[in-house]
């Protein structure tokens, strides 16, 4: 059975509200992570704790994403993709608001490792949804869109930081994600499931049959788990601890610190868009190695120049050529996904490379014992480029595959 995504005439409001939530579900949920990385020091200080220990919080977000995409995909395989989602946000935005007050550091680690569930659920469920809602041949740049939801929430923590935090401190930027995260539950309950998912609604309840076909593809699961874990080793890498570089080895600002990081997150907005519209007409892998080789050459201008407006130039191009290859991320894993699985292969694949790639704000930081923060950053960001190329370019593609095909 082939089943056409595009349905322009009928489907267009709902690929539109589909598109809205996949996309301000992984917004907001990258907001309350970042929330963390610009008060790393200060929550340090408050919970009178070194700033690796506080990295290490960063860390344990990380490694229970897993959890929440095994959690919640198989949900959304088996009862569709919109109530997963739903009850996805509501657990990571309790999860941070509870976390802004915390009263000691044990407790704000147990938190972090709880949100670190639910962060987990958001992406995969999310992208399922909207990469089998939009037409065909605009899933690359629909895909963009959607991952720099990432790169948005970044910008939107760095705008707290810059407004909120001077004034009211680090506890109530906590708070601040969840009546966003309720209107995106509402935008949910206009949502209709999407034809793809569907056209498997009839073999929903045979799980003998959905572990053969997750079991037939253990190869492509393996080789998504090695690319998602490379993909984050270089996003966290060149994110999470570039705050604290600013801050403690520039010696920024507040005000100059927020505004490098938003103009790293433009970017990384600007560079997901247009890297993943490049992919529509040219290819994912190709588009993905284009801006890694270029990210690759860009690693002096963006770690180790002395000026603030080259260090803003920089960071800016970095973020625009990693933000960029990660914008062909959903559109890529997912067409590489069996319709069936598609809720949770893709998602549980981006995660356990998450769990792999935990480590990396941690490495960075007990690396800057040894090394300056840009020597630490520049060493580790160039290392995961040159196996990242490699490993893309070997890859498999499916580009603009039909999604339904395989429905049963």
């Amino acid at each position: 059975m082939m089943i056409n995504s595009a349905s322009p005439d009928q489907l267009r409001p709902n690929a539109r509200y589909a598109f809205l939530s996949g996309f301000l579900g992984w917004t907001f949920d990258a907001f309350d992570f970042f929330i963390l990385t610009y008060v790393v020091a200060q929550v340090a200080r408050d919970f009178h704790k070194p700033i690796s220990d506080i990295a290490l919080t960063l860390a344990a977000s990380l490694v229970m994403r897993p959890v929440g995409a095994l959690l919640f995909g198989l949900m959304a395989d088996r009862y569709g993709r919109r109530l997963p989602l739903m009850l996805d946000i509501v657990f990571y935005s309790v999860m941070e608001v509870f976390s802004g007050l915390a009263p000691n550091y044990r407790v704000f680690l147990i938190l972090r490792l709880l949100y670190g569930i639910g962060m987990g659920g958001a992406w995969g469920v999310g992208a399922s949804l909207a990469m089998e809602s939009v037409p065909a041949k605009w899933r690359g740049i629909f895909s963009g869109i959607l991952q720099e939801g990432y790169a948005l929430g970044n910008l939107l923590a760095a705008v707290a930081y810059w407004t909120v935090f001077p004034r009211w401190g680090w506890r109530p930027m906590f708070f601040l994600g969840v009546v966003p995260a309720l209107l995106t539950i509402a935008i949910l309950w206009k949502v209709e499931e999407s034809d793809a998912w569907k056209a498997t609604a009839a073999s929903k309840k045979d799980w003998a049959g959905y572990f053969r076909i997750l079991g037939a593809n253990w190869k492509r699961f393996l080789y998504l788990v090695l690319l998602m874990a490379l993909m984050n080793f270089l996003s966290h890498g060149t994110q999470d601890l570039y705050p604290t570089f600013l801050q403690q080895q520039r010696h920024f600002s507040t005000r100059i610190t927020a505004i490098v990081s938003v103009i790293s997150m433009l970017g990384a907005i600007t560079g997901g868009i247009l890297v993943g519209l490049y992919s529509d007409r040219h290819g994912r892998r190709r588009a993905m190695v284009m801006a890694e080789v270029a990210a690759l050459v860009l690693i002096p201008l963006w770690i180790f120049t002395p000026q603030v407006v080259l260090i803003a130039a920089g960071a800016f191009l970095m973020q625009f050529m990693v933000q960029g290859s990660w914008g062909v991320i959903p559109v890529h894993i997912n067409e590489l996904s069996p319709d069936r699985v598609r809720g949770f292969l893709p998602g549980f694949a981006y995660q356990v490379g998450v769990l792999i790639a935990s480590g990396a704000p941690y490495l960075e930081a007990l690396m800057t014992r040894h090394f300056s923060y840009a020597q630490s950053m520049g060493m580790f960001a160039a290392t995961v480029l040159v196996i990242g190329i490699i490993v893309i370019a070997a890859g498999p593609e499916a580009h603009r595959v039909s999604f339904g095909q395989d429905a049963t």
